[in-house]
């Protein structure tokens, strides 16, 4: 199928793609790698009025991790990402990298662009997923300047966000490092739309869990923030991760479609749940055991 009639315009900076929103209206949309808007648009679920092509706009493509995080221009390819091996995003941020892989196959990692992933807001999306988990803050520049949104904040539902017609996302501000951050999902094929997918952040100190972090993508129209309180105080063993994945399950109300029942998606995120925080316990460990042998 073929899209239905829309202008194409083409931006060379922020400030002539930010104009071109203002001037053409809420009908506008942004196009960076355009593998989630052109297959709507050739379905005829998206019907633009016109389109800003920013890909040849300079400054957007980079990953900077320093004192004050890490910072994702808005361009940046998944294959940027999951090929990064700067120590700095690979050591504190390192779960960016490990979870470009799920991202469907390899020429849509190679084009696709992490700010075009988050404006998307795919309620699977792998990125949303992270920012949320991670406490990234979204930043949009529109006429009235820069602004930054707290990823929790930015979502707001089925394909749905909190920027503005006339506003464009230009970075991924994520300011607090979290090196044992685990995703996981669960999709019918290699590339696949997760069914369900988990991501877990724990602070494990002595064998004991201080708290936890768990979010939960494909169970709802944006990415789902379980409460993690019944993690506190307790062993870090199987039977605690266990016991978070059932809690999470009863937690959400995940939809029913072609992919899977509702109940069905409460059984993944029981396993996807458990065997992340697994994940991220057997990495705590394995950094206390390197510092171990590092301090004899």
């Amino acid at each position: 199928m073929k899209p239905a009639p829309f202008a194409y315009h083409r931006a060379h900076s922020v400030g002539e793609a930010v104009a071109l929103l203002a001037e053409l209206g809420d009908e506008a949309k942004i196009l960076a790698g355009g593998l989630s808007l052109v297959p709507m648009m050739n379905f005829r679920l998206a019907r633009p009025s016109a389109l800003i092509d920013v890909t040849r706009v300079e400054g957007l493509s980079y990953l900077r991790a320093d004192g004050d995080g890490l910072r994702v221009g808005a361009l940046t390819t998944h294959r940027a990402v999951e090929t990064s091996r700067d120590p700095a995003v690979t050591g504190n941020f390192g779960v960016l990298p490990r979870s470009a892989r799920w991202i469907g196959h390899y020429p849509i990692r190679s084009r696709g662009t992490f700010g075009g992933s988050i404006a998307h807001a795919d309620p699977a999306s792998e990125w949303c997923l992270l920012a949320v988990l991670l406490g990234a803050r979204v930043v949009l520049t529109g006429p009235g300047g820069r602004r930054d949104v707290p990823a929790a904040e930015f979502f707001q539902g089925y394909y749905t966000t909190a920027a503005s017609p006339d506003e464009m996302i230009t970075e991924l501000w994520f300011p607090r490092p979290e090196p044992h951050a685990v995703l996981t999902e669960f999709a019918p094929r290699q590339g696949d739309f997760a069914v369900v997918a988990a991501a877990v952040a724990l602070d494990v100190h002595g064998g004991v869990c201080r708290s936890g972090r768990v979010v939960l993508a494909g169970v709802g129209p944006q990415p789902v923030q379980v409460e993690t309180g019944v993690l506190a105080g307790q062993p870090a063993v199987p039977d605690t991760w266990q016991a978070m994945g059932e809690h999470a399950a009863t937690a959400i109300e995940p939809p029913d479609d072609t992919h899977g029942s509702s109940e069905y998606r409460r059984r993944l995120t029981v396993t996807l749940v458990s065997r992340a925080l697994a994940e991220a316990g057997e990495r705590i460990q394995a950094e206390a055991s390197e510092r171990r042998r590092d301090s004899t």
